[in-house]
């Protein structure tokens, strides 16, 4: 049995040492924090995977931004509640292990390395074919390899250099969306001249085939292809153990989630919606983001978005890299991964976390490229839900560590979910709604990445009871 989970006595002064007692250091500043929180929200999956969503839902891909977004605000609301009262490099998983158990703590959090160690494969993989275009005469698994081993010798130096780097990346991002943004808006509505007004305006969201031209259907089918676009939200969390405030930057981030979903996503999609119809051919061959360009007459459209899209997947690389490391680091100071992961060099970075994330990341990386359609296939299916097993354990563990707050240090619920407990009851049982969804695609792989990430989940739960179950059996000895 699992003892009663408190709130560490440590976390009621955070100071400015980053997360209490371990060998981390407060080597992020508030303004690289402000901008991992603005950033973390835009992946390269908004400009990559969008066309894809605007095909199957039509105009009505909006109200599946707004449904994802709407279950990203408020699970980031339940986080930003446990992390503002406990500011921890775990985040989440360290939650779910004083909330739910050791055992949930153990898989949510190796379940999370696992998604993100994948991710790198993917994202470098990325790059590298953007940079590869640029310059040919490198191969493409080279490119990798640079970018790789650039943005690992970023991580190495301090958590300061990651937050420089990350500032930059995301900066760019929130620059180059928000000038789309204005630009394509002032198009839409006949403000911008060159552009053309027949083609341009409010009325493609309802003249070709209606605002849900495939059915009320296709907004559930858009809510698939879109959800794993928003992972990366949560990433302020854990960065926030390494800042100066962590109560204070956890309560911004958490506070401004709402206007960054609301701008960035619903924003720039509305955008390119309006711009062109929706079953224009340009969006299906050119992608979403580079045909609104073209209509807008900018020059070089394509290799703007390539900029873009490459600046997007460094910053994904550069924050993945930091987050598997960091979790894996907090999985070692619980006891659940090797202690040698909680150890730190004199500038605060935990040296054995990174190597070891990144060492998987480049057997990720071979494996992409040795075995596309077989291992890596696997690995990417594997740990395609995991996001959504991530927001279910947010909700259970917050439904009981209010309780446990309210009793212990109840001055520290300085973020409240709203409509406790029944909108954190309404948020799970969406989740699971839409892991029953998938269950029922074929067409997108749906029910194969939600069957392939429940058996990867089963055997790390196996782990993790074994785990408990010795080491019970070694403390009655």
């Amino acid at each position: 049995m699992t003892s009663q989970p408190t709130i560490s006595k440590a976390s009621k002064d955070p100071g400015a040492t980053g997360d209490p007692g371990n060998g981390l250091q407060a080597g992020l500043k508030n303004r690289h924090l402000s901008m991992i929180a603005i950033g973390g929200v835009i992946g390269a999956g908004l400009f990559v995977g969008s066309s894809s969503g605007i095909a199957t839902a039509g105009p009505g891909i909006l109200l599946s931004y707004a449904l994802v977004g709407t279950l990203v605000v408020l699970v980031m609301r339940m986080l930003g509640e446990m992390s503002a009262a406990n500011p921890t490099s775990g985040s989440f998983s360290a939650h779910a292990d004083r909330a739910l158990g050791r055992w949930a703590g153990f898989s949510i959090g190796w379940l999370y390395w696992f998604f993100w160690v994948v991710v790198l494969a993917v994202e470098a993989t990325a790059g590298a074919v953007i940079l590869e275009g640029w310059v040919p005469s490198v191969p493409q698994w080279a490119w990798a390899l640079i970018v790789m081993v650039v943005l690992t010798a970023t991580n190495l130096v301090s958590v300061g250099s990651y937050g420089e780097f990350e500032f930059w990346f995301a900066g760019i991002k929130v620059v180059a969306i928000a000038a789309f943004i204005v630009i394509g808006g002032l198009a839409v509505f006949g403000l911008l001249p060159g552009v053309d007004s027949e083609q341009a305006g409010l009325g493609n969201l309802t003249e070709h085939g209606g605002f849900l031209p495939n059915g009320p259907g296709a907004i559930l089918t858009g809510v698939l292809l879109v959800v794993f676009s928003f992972m990366g939200s949560e990433i302020a969390t854990l960065a926030a153990g390494e800042s100066e405030n962590p109560q204070r930057a956890v309560t911004k981030a958490t506070n401004s989630i709402i206007w960054r979903v609301a701008v960035f996503y619903l924003g720039s999609i509305f955008v390119v919606v309006t711009l062109l119809p929706w079953d224009s051919k340009s969006i299906a061959d050119e992608g979403s983001y580079v045909a609104a360009l073209d209509s807008l007459g900018i020059a070089h459209a394509g290799q703007i978005m390539n900029f873009i899209v490459l600046t997007s997947v460094l910053s994904c690389l550069n924050s993945g890299l930091y987050t598997a490391s960091r979790m894996a680091f907090s999985l070692g100071q619980r006891g659940d991964a090797p202690k040698a992961f909680a150890k730190t060099t004199g500038r605060g970075v935990p040296l054995v976390a990174i190597v070891a994330s990144v060492v998987f990341g480049f057997v990720a990386v071979f494996f992409n490229y040795k075995f596309p359609d077989s291992v890596f296939l696997f690995l990417v299916n594997s740990s395609g839900a995991v996001a959504l097993f991530v927001w279910l354990v947010i909700c259970f563990s917050q439904l009981r560590m209010r309780k446990i707050i309210q009793a212990e240090a109840p001055e520290k619920l300085v973020v409240r979910m709203w409509l406790y407990p029944y909108l954190t009851w309404a948020t799970a049982a969406l989740i699971v709604f839409v892991l029953g969804y998938m269950l029922t695609d074929t067409e997108h792989d749906g029910r194969k990445t939600v069957l392939l990430s429940l058996l990867v989940a089963a055997i790390v739960l196996t782990i993790a009871f074994v785990k408990e179950k010795v080491k019970r059996g070694r403390t009655t000895v």
